[in-house]
């Protein structure tokens, strides 16, 4: 937890009484029109499916502060093919009650450092062409735009883009 000003907001993992706080966040970012292509609700009872759904190497992790549960983050296999064994897509989102707080720079640096343990080199965000946050944080810690998927979705009816962003975690450049 936090002791003033000097400490971080815990990040650990996420458990069912999360759930509706992670939906909550979840439908902020829905709400935004740049975070996701997804649609909501998620109610608590639907976040608890989704986590009982997902496997050990899809952890979900929660950031606690003294307002409570103000973040989470994920990691998902990237693909059900073996060869990409070692590739997992990441999911950061922070409550907008909390943004600008560096807070999912922290969520990220847990992720980056979490995920080798779970047999990860490698790292994918997809984001959504407006999304600079998004573009901002992954580029702050070392991610690289790998290229562009035009019209790769919809959001609200309108076509969207997503960036690809990628870091390789065992090479040093």
């Amino acid at each position: 937890m936090l002791d003033g000003v000097t400490s971080r907001p815990a990040i650990r993992p996420a458990h069912a009484r999360d759930a509706g706080a992670i939906g909550a966040i979840y439908d902020e970012a829905i709400a935004s029109g740049v975070a996701t292509f997804a649609s909501g609700p998620h109610d608590a009872v639907e976040r608890v499916a989704w986590l009982d759904a997902r496997s050990d190497r899809a952890p979900v992790w929660v950031m606690d502060d003294v307002d409570g549960v103000v973040g989470w983050s994920a990691l998902a296999p990237f693909s059900h093919r073996q060869w990409y064994d070692g590739v997992a897509e990441y999911t950061v989102y922070i409550a907008e009650r909390a943004h600008g707080r560096g807070l999912g720079g922290h969520m990220l640096d847990a992720l980056i450092a979490e995920a080798p343990g779970l047999g990860y080199w490698k790292l994918v965000g997809m984001i959504l062409e407006d999304n600079a946050g998004g573009l901002a944080l992954a580029t702050s810690r070392g991610f690289r735009e790998v290229g562009i998927h035009r019209h790769h979705g919809r959001v609200n009816g309108a076509w969207r883009d997503v960036t690809v962003m990628e870091r390789h975690l065992e090479a040093t450049s």
